[in-house]
């Protein structure tokens, strides 16, 4: 009977060592992630026949939007682990504010940020709640930019000055960027393999939209920088290899 025990008390203890996030393993997750934006945008500096002028009041805001979330994160030691965050990018919509509100949507744009996290995991390896704080830095460009027909023409830059004369055919190019990222989350485990992970991270994202008009007295460029300073809420089912 000592020996039966001992087996079990042995077999128990292995399988709540499997529980654990430990050194050399790979975390694997997949789920929702929510991008909500919580910057602003400078107003528009149009250069034009040789001057500069600040549309004072004009200013945009992008959507919040949903997409699908990964993460592999390996496990350097027990309590330190590097993460790589990526997945489906999601689409900004920007839209138009101040006194660009009345444009609507100014354009899209489908942004690509993946990001390298160093997390330390507090609680024991074989602990069934594990919460962790992490920071690390995010890489930012943009693909499929899509701007909205009063864009596009050249139409914003109409005024009862000079009329229509700067407007013409428009296209725009969004700055890439390295910026930082926070984060901190929960992870329960399941069983030996299977878990479920909440996260929140916040990052330092801005761009700059640099507009390009073919104008009939010349070319025009209009700029304007985004602060997007989001907030990426993730809920996940991860699998441990």
């Amino acid at each position: 009977m000592k020996r039966i025990s001992a087996v079990v008390v042995l077999s128990l203890a292995a399988i709540s060592a499997a529980h654990a996030q430990s050194a050399g393993q790979w975390v694997v997750n997949a789920g929702w992630s929510h991008f909500a934006p919580q910057g602003s945008s400078d107003p528009l500096t149009v250069n034009a026949l040789g001057q500069s002028t600040v549309l004072t009041g004009s200013g945009g805001t992008i959507s919040s939007g949903d997409t699908l979330g990964l993460t592999a994160t390996y496990f350097v030691t027990d309590h330190i682990a590097v993460a790589t965050a990526m997945g489906l990018p999601p689409t900004w919509h920007l839209n138009g504010s101040g006194t660009l509100s009345g444009i609507g949507e100014l354009g899209t744009a489908r942004a690509w940020s993946p990001a390298i996290i160093m997390n330390y995991y507090f609680g024991e390896p074989n602990a069934r709640f594990r919460p962790y704080l992490g920071a690390g830095a995010t890489y930012t460009w943009f693909s499929n930019v899509k701007l909205s027909n009063p864009v596009s023409t050249g139409q914003i830059l109409y005024s009862p000055v000079v009329g229509t004369a700067l407007e013409g055919p428009t296209t725009v190019s969004l700055s890439k960027s390295f910026a930082p990222v926070i984060n901190g989350g929960l992870i329960y485990n399941i069983n030996s393999h299977w878990s479920i992970s909440a996260s929140v991270a916040y990052s330092w994202v801005s761009t700059r939209a640099t507009l390009t008009t073919q104008s009939s007295v010349g070319t025009v460029t209009s700029t304007s920088k985004f602060k997007v300073n989001p907030i990426v809420t993730f809920l996940g089912v991860g699998y441990r290899f």
